[in-house]
């Protein structure tokens, strides 16, 4: 009885781990929800403060990149042709995730009492933020500045890798 009842949590707990493995999906392009997505703030009429919030799953590469596509998004919304980027910056913030797998437990197991141990397993999960400040122009891009981007150029070579979110 005792073993049937370690494979039955044994299959519980992995079950669980798996249902909510599936649940976890990259944050998608959209504007802030819940603390993930992009926002953006105007400061001058050509100057914008923005920012991209992923989740736990959301990989420090994809924030950076949907930072990029807002950056040029907005500044094609406002009538722009290219855009500088300054003080550009990703915070990783980690926080510890806590496991607790017990086995045994105290009670009556056939004809014994038992008294259960427990194992306790702690891991790290990184959530990146990335934010810029972005100043846009009209014409041409400069061919001699490094910062500066093309609006259509970006849009059109990220625009493939963004996953927007689910209609439903």
């Amino acid at each position: 009885m005792f073993s049937i009842t370690r494979k039955f949590r044994s299959l519980a707990a992995l079950l669980t781990v798996l249902l909510l493995a599936g649940c976890a999906t990259v944050t998608p392009y959209q504007p802030m929800k819940n603390g993930q997505g992009y926002g953006d703030q105007r400061i001058e009429n050509n100057r914008y403060r923005i920012n991209f919030a992923g989740n736990s799953t959301t990989p420090r590469e994809t924030v950076e990149n949907y930072l990029l596509f807002r950056a040029a998004e907005l500044t094609l919304q406002q009538g722009y042709d290219y855009f500088v980027m300054s003080g550009s910056d990703t915070e990783k913030q980690t926080r510890y995730q806590q496991t607790v797998s017990a086995v045994g437990g105290y009670g009556w197991y056939s004809r014994y009492y038992g008294l259960g141990t427990g194992v306790s397993t702690a891991y790290p999960v990184n959530e990146y933020q990335a934010q810029a400040y972005v100043t846009m122009f009209k014409g041409k891009r400069p061919a001699e500045s490094a910062e500066a981007f093309d609006a259509r150029q970006v849009r059109d070579n990220l625009g493939p890798l963004i996953k927007y979110p689910e209609k439903g």
